[in-house]
């Protein structure tokens, strides 16, 4: 064994891990830029491998095994920045950018967690990572050169230390499908809102189309490249020809997907297995990930006591027995003596990052640090960063993608954290398909709560704007989307003054002949609604969510379009739809329930489709592409790498 002080291994031989060893020198050089060659000298493993970079084999050898510890490390919340050295001399080696720890200028935030606010802190953490790139300052260069590539790893995320105040945040499981969700959207741009700045992370230019158009008045500000692909998509519905409605029942395929709150097609099921193995990876992490994570939390808490159980259940979970948790206790051991662990030759890494009470820690198995390397500097969250985890935890607490009971704590979360956050200073952000609550969603619930009827003003499939008194009697998420089920036979509890408002629905149920009487409808399209107290209760039947949501389709406008090639991956994603060969491509038969909805996909889609029907559709694409066109010009002929 590779002897240290107090005999204990040399971390960067026994486990072959060199992250740590790279966090130490750059942390005990800092404020000092260091080059490649002196982290080389430096580093152990490094220096065993690599020599005195001599050769242009060895420097590329260093400068990949170097560029993953640091991805590593990024990935970790611990950004190391780079800049080119003022001189490069080939001879004196000096031809590699040199660098140093990112710790900017602002001062850490140290808030206190309880062990209750971990599993929402986790996901939101999840989350505010993902969106890090929509809240850096835009550099058109580096945006087109990695357009293609997810986004976390494009912009190194500024939360420092988080792990250092929310100590077992690592061990948090995080619910597959909010995973799935947000790997899934692995683009981010700015789009302007009725005048707020959302952060919006998509799927693709199609998924980013299609939420502009969900949004009236909406517009992309940023990237270039993701405005220009939008107006191609414009450009190309203009040019929607009249699709031929027949269709040929012999070559006829049914795609009926089932519709959930989770609903998310994948084009490739290698890539879920990916998603899920990410999610999954990046809570339990590697013993590495454990000790960089312990490293942080003993920084910022340098000179208190914490026993080993303490510790084991913060960073590892908790035991479910007593063997279980002597195991974890004696992981935590072996994880304080690396940390503590120097090198046998005193010029390399593996210096002590902190001076531990050894008498304390073998007589009671308390674990008390001091003297870290400067590495307190790193606990805490930037600024910067706390705004982000603010606003997505907002997000959490008003998005579908929680259960109810976690969003209940997600909001309480957020009620704490915005205190800390200066006004003004919180991102709007959103996640295409996962739309926050509407503004008539607590009206629309409190008129359910208390029985009582509803004055509400919409606008329909069609764009009008209607005026109609219902009973409310359910909210549901279909595909990320909250929609409201009504009851529209209420003449016999409406006031006197409101009967005018009663438009009992007589559509017929196409299953039974009956009036359906229902009535399904977004909440977002609810522009204005005021409480009515009625004279009498309504008894409105129980009708199962199952049966509301086909109500969308059973009473739509039959409607075709026709592809360029067959077997789109988008066409997965409509229920109930037909498909059939029609010449390169294929003809898709579709029920409507919403006019406005048929436009936006048609648009968002218009690289593909190059026929519509029927025309009364086809002019309202054209109308809505030419309208959206005149609004904002096009600029530059911008790269669509998401394409």
């Amino acid at each position: 064994m590779a002897e240290g002080t107090n005999g204990r291994r040399r971390f960067s031989d026994k486990w072959g891990k060199h992250e740590l060893d790279v966090l130490a020198v750059l942390s005990s050089a800092f404020p000092q830029w260091l080059t490649s060659r002196q982290i080389a000298q430096r580093v152990k493993a490094y220096a065993d491998s690599y020599g005195e970079l001599a050769d242009q084999a060895a420097k590329a050898a260093f400068a990949k095994q170097f560029q993953r510890d640091r991805a590593k490390l990024a990935a970790m919340g611990i950004a190391i920045e780079s800049r080119q050295p003022e001189y490069s001399s080939k001879s004196e080696g000096q031809d590699f950018a040199s660098y140093r720890l990112q710790l900017g200028d602002e001062p850490r935030v140290r808030l206190r967690f309880a062990q209750e606010d971990l599993p929402v802190l986790a996901a939101a953490n999840y989350l505010a990572r993902s969106m890090s790139t929509s809240s850096a300052p835009s550099q058109q260069v580096q945006q087109h050169a990695s357009r293609t590539a997810p986004r976390v790893p494009q912009t190194p995320t500024p939360g420092l230390g988080l792990d250092s105040i929310a100590p077992g945040l690592g061990t948090q499981t995080i619910p597959d499908a909010l995973v799935k969700v947000i790997d899934s959207r692995r683009f981010a741009a700015t789009v302007d809102v009725d005048g707020e700045h959302l952060n919006v992370a998509y799927t693709d230019s199609d998924d980013l189309a299609m939420f502009v158009l969900e949004h009236p008045g909406a517009s992309i500000v940023s990237p270039q490249e993701a405005v220009d692909a939008f107006h191609r998509r414009l450009n190309a519905a203009m040019g929607f020809q009249l699709a031929d409605e027949s269709a040929g029942p012999a070559s006829a395929t049914v795609v009926s997907p089932s519709i959930s709150r989770e609903s998310d097609d994948e084009d490739d099921p290698e890539d879920v297995r990916a998603h899920q193995k990410k999610g999954s990876s990046f809570q339990t992490g590697s013993e590495v990930d454990r000790r960089l994570r312990l490293m942080l939390f003993l920084s910022a808490h340098l000179g208190e006591e914490f026993s080993l159980a303490e510790l084991a259940e913060r960073f590892i979970g908790r035991a479910r027995n007593e063997d279980e948790l002597k195991k974890y206790v004696a992981i935590i051991h072996k994880d304080i003596n690396t940390l503590t662990t120097v090198s046998d030759d005193g010029e390399m890494a593996g210096s002590q990052f902190f001076d531990i009470d050894w008498p304390l820690l073998d007589s009671e198995g308390i674990v008390s640090a001091t003297n870290s390397l400067g590495l307190e500097r790193l606990a805490g969250i930037s600024p910067q960063y706390l705004s982000m985890l603010t606003a997505s935890v907002n997000y959490l607490a008003h998005s579908p993608l929680l259960p109810d009971e976690q969003r209940a704590k997600a909001d309480s979360l957020y009620r704490r954290l915005r205190q800390h956050v200066e006004p003004g200073e919180t991102p709007w952000l959103s996640l295409t398909g996962y739309e926050v609550e509407p503004r008539s969603f607590s009206v629309v619930k409190r008129a359910i709560s208390t029985d009582s009827l509803l004055d509400m003003e919409y606008t329909d499939g069609a764009g009008l704007t209607r005026r109609k008194l219902v009973a409310p009697a359910k909210i549901f998420v279909d595909e990320g989307k909250y929609y409201a089920a009504v009851w529209t036979d209420v003449s016999d509890a409406a006031p006197a003054d409101k009967q005018s408002l009663v438009k009992k629905d007589m559509t017929i149920n196409k299953a039974t002949g009956e009036p359906r009487i229902w009535q399904t409808l977004r909440l977002s399209r609810i522009e204005h609604a005021e409480l009515v107290e009625p004279v009498r209760k309504v008894d409105i039947p129980d009708v199962p969510v199952s049966e509301l949501r086909k109500w969308n389709f059973d009473n739509g406008t039959p409607a075709v379009f026709i592809t360029d090639q067959p077997h789109l991956p988008f066409i997965k994603s409509l229920s109930g739809a037909t498909v059939e060969s029609c010449g390169a491509g294929e003809k898709v038969h579709v029920t409507v329930s919403s006019d406005s909805w048929f436009v936006a996909f048609c648009i968002s889609h218009a690289r593909h489709i190059v026929a519509v029907a029927p025309e009364t559709l086809r002019t309202m694409i054209v109308a809505r592409a030419r309208r959206e066109l005149s609004v904002v010009a096009p600029q530059g002929d911008g790269d669509e790498r998401q394409d």
